[in-house]
């Protein structure tokens, strides 16, 4: 790592199903916003080999060193390098009680933009996170994925077997979810990649649970888009680009319940 580091305290609010890295075992895109309410990505992360107190959950607040980010070819405005070991967990995670209260009181008070205003501060600022409140969610549509990974990861996986200890165990997600919605400027809808931590691990405990790819992923596909985009959930995506192409996915999904005008006076 090079360059000044600088101490952040960040709300973690992203992270993605975990994949190898020709460099590392795995890494997990990790991201979140600090106190003055600017987003940080992490990475890289490699989550599963952190020792137990440093893994964080979602909507935990950290403090961790981080300096500029490693790839001089991501030129992205949120990116940072942490140092690792450095990661401090700070309290417990936020509670979803009370109408996930203590998460909102902090999201809610984040810009929300839609696709097309993103993709716009993406060339002109370089933007390459946020929050997507969509005007109507469609569909979570599956498609068949890849069963391995990509011939360069095995291969360097192959090769950390070869000199030190072997890797976690990381399943492939033989499918690929993608939300289909509509945003208030755009004349078509949008389908956009979903790549959550959760939608992950979810997969993987209803094909242990179900004995079935296909149950699974249906299974899958009720909790997201039958609960999680139900008409009573106020439902927003944090969003990203994917690197080196500027491609939009949704790194994670806030949906908590919908609360009537009067209410929103409990959060000012």
């Amino acid at each position: 790592m090079t360059g000044d580091m600088e101490r952040l305290r960040l709300l973690i609010t992203v992270m993605t199903y975990p994949h190898p890295k020709q460099s590392h075992e795995e890494v997990v895109c990790t991201a979140g916003v600090t106190e003055a309410g600017e987003w940080i990505r992490l990475f890289p992360v490699d989550y599963r080999y952190r020792p137990k107190w440093q893994r964080f959950h979602k909507y935990q607040w950290v403090e961790v060193d981080v300096g500029p980010c490693g790839y001089k070819s991501d030129t992205r405005k949120e990116s940072r390098e942490p140092r690792l070991d450095s990661i401090r967990l700070i309290g417990e995670p936020l509670p979803s009680a009370n109408k996930w209260q203590a998460r909102r009181e902090i999201i809610d008070r984040l810009p929300h933009y839609t696709l097309n205003q993103l993709e716009q501060l993406n060339q002109q600022e370089k933007v390459s996170l946020g929050i997507v409140r969509p005007a109507r969610i469609l569909d979570l549509e599956i498609s068949p994925a890849d069963r391995d990974w990509p011939a360069k990861y095995l291969e360097s996986l192959k090769q950390l077997r070869l000199f030190g200890d072997p890797p976690l165990p990381l399943r492939k997600i033989p499918f690929e979810f993608r939300y289909v919605f509509e945003c208030e400027d755009d004349a078509k809808p949008r389908r956009a990649l979903i790549t959550d931590w959760e939608l992950g691990m979810l997969y993987l405990h209803e094909e242990a649970r179900l004995g079935s790819e296909e149950a699974a992923a249906e299974s899958v596909k009720k909790k997201f888009f039958g609960e999680i985009c139900r008409e009573d959930k106020d439902t927003r995506f944090f969003v990203g680009t994917v690197f080196p192409h500027n491609t939009w996915i949704v790194v994670g999904t806030f949906w908590p319940p919908k609360i009537r005008e009067h209410q929103l006076k409990l959060f000012d």
